[in-house]
């Protein structure tokens, strides 16, 4: 579904990312861990079209997209949730659905698929989402990305900062998207999860592949070394 190769990316003339590989089939998770300042939503952001590209490809669904821009990367099926719970702070979470769904086949449809997967943002429909805690706010967040349809569901640290009932919340949706068929770039700091949700991970450090696998058995310890945890 997604593929970089040697990609290096930054801002201005300072690369950030250095010649990275990094893979992510069809239906499965890919988790990009590392320290502050690693790279990791720089690598994202480049991804979906807001940081350019200095060097390398980024390939989706087998056509290379570095030329296009990030309007033309949504509607080819790319989705992103960047770090922060981003909303639309003046409307209410019920507006920031209808905003994503209004003009799309089945809007409705969409919309109430959501709720379902998210059952606490029925309630709260009618409240503005700046005055949701960050918990609501990263599942409006989420949803409201989803309602999009996408392949590719970038996200950017989704469970942090989050109280501890949500993650959990958060955690099961996640893995249960990846499950459905949705292949998910996820950047993640709990280790614990990032790990039993993804097929594979990478762990950056200084803008570089420090280690590389499949998250499997050894795969904790592997990305803990990397990390000099």
């Amino acid at each position: 579904m997604l593929r970089l190769r040697n990609l290096t990316c930054g801002y201005g003339r300072s690369a950030v990312v250095h010649g990275v590989d990094l893979e992510v089939g069809a239906d499965e998770v890919t988790a990009v861990m590392g320290h502050n300042g690693a790279g990791k939503t720089t690598l994202l952001r480049a991804v979906v079209g807001l940081v350019p590209v200095m060097s390398g490809t980024i390939e989706f669904d087998g056509e290379a997209i570095n030329r296009k821009p990030a309007n033309r990367r949504v509607r080819a099926g790319m989705a992103y949730v960047p770090q922060g719970q981003q909303c639309f702070a003046h409307l209410t979470a019920g507006e920031n659905l209808r905003l994503v769904a209004d003009g799309r086949k089945s809007g409705r449809a969409l919309v109430d698929a959501q709720l379902d997967r998210f059952p606490a943002l029925r309630g709260l429909l009618s409240r503005q989402a700046g005055l949701l805690s960050g918990g609501q706010r990263q599942q409006l967040a989420i949803a409201r990305a989803l309602i999009t349809e996408p392949r590719l569901l970038i996200l950017d640290e989704p469970t942090e900062g989050i109280q501890p009932n949500v993650v959990a919340e958060i955690e099961g949706a996640i893995v249960d998207l990846a499950k459905g068929g949705l292949s998910v770039l996820l950047v993640e700091q709990h280790l614990g999860f990032a790990l039993q949700a993804a097929s594979r991970f990478t762990v950056l450090r200084s803008g570089r592949v420090a280690s590389q696998g499949e998250a499997g058995s050894g795969a904790v310890e592997r990305v803990r070394e990397a990390m000099a945890i």
